[in-house]
């Protein structure tokens, strides 16, 4: 597993409660749900490959 480097966020409370309760609906921690949103973003901009094996 790559190794993940913390930081801090800062984000409009509005949006983290958007984030916090699609995390709860998928099964996902917070943090899990911000990187999945960030890594498709990613993918569908382009700016990292898509990996067959990860939909």
């Amino acid at each position: 597993m790559a190794k993940k480097k913390p930081f801090v966020l800062r984000i409009d409370p509005e949006v983290l409660k958007a984030v916090e309760k699609w995390a709860a609906d998928e099964f996902r921690s917070t943090n899990g749900q911000l990187e999945w949103i960030i890594n498709k973003a990613l993918k569908d901009a382009g700016r990292i490959k898509k990996n067959p094996n990860n939909k």
